[in-house]
């Protein structure tokens, strides 16, 4: 399983650095949203307060990785995929994926809460809890949105849409969680004043990649 999972990994890699002009298109929306976000702000003569620079942040990040995510199962056709499946075990497939996506999110998380600091301020107070809680944020997507690409994929037509119509409904209680955090952060409240919705965060992580392990090989011999 391990085996596979790191040929998986430095085949996504590897297709990766081929289509430089996907990542750098990625990055590029990060950084132009972070731009327009700014200017917007200096128009009116200062900063945004803390509770619009947090929700800006994550709407950035969480389009950021539905454009990331989406092309990991479409940009594959059905005969890669039948091939994939004579080849490994399609758990491997999905960890594979997900671990992937989770490196690839938290590169760009990472690099727009940079950008996003260099421009837009930085009112953290609480930096460990808040660049934690990130991570939590971005292992939650690509976990979470990895699944849903599957499904997408799977079901044909414009993935691309259907993983948009399936993935926000399911996202939608982990950003309510990341977003009271990182307003924690924000604040500089006590680590305790968070620990609940941290270990809410971790448990869904650890439910929606327990999940796509035990379904994901119906859906793929779907």
């Amino acid at each position: 399983m391990l085996r596979e999972i790191s040929t998986l990994l430095a085949k996504d890699f590897r297709l990766e650095w081929r289509q430089r002009a996907a990542l750098g298109g990625l990055l590029l929306y990060v950084g132009s949203t972070v731009f327009v976000c700014f200017l917007s702000f200096s128009l009116r003569g200062g900063t945004p307060p803390p509770p619009a620079w947090n929700a800006l942040l994550w709407v950035i990040l969480l389009f950021a990785a539905i454009n990331a995510v989406a092309k990991g199962f479409m940009q594959e056709s059905a005969g890669q995929r039948l091939y994939y499946y004579t080849l490994v075990r399609p758990q491997a497939i999905i960890l594979a994926k997900m671990l992937y996506n989770a490196l690839l999110l938290t590169v760009v998380a990472l690099l727009g809460l940079f950008l996003y600091t260099v421009f837009l301020g930085n009112p953290i107070q609480s930096p460990g809890l808040f660049v934690g809680n990130l991570l939590l944020g971005a292992l939650g997507f690509a976990t979470t949105l990895t699944l849903v690409s599957g499904i997408a994929a799977k079901a044909g037509g414009n993935g691309a849409t259907l993983m948009a119509v399936l993935g926000f409904p399911i996202m939608v209680p982990m950003l309510l969680l990341l977003v009271k955090v990182s307003k924690n952060a924000l604040d500089g409240l006590d680590w305790s004043v968070s620990q609940s919705s941290v270990l809410t965060l971790v448990a869904l992580n650890m439910i929606v990649g327990a999940t796509s392990y035990l379904l994901f090989p119906f859906l793929w011999r779907g």
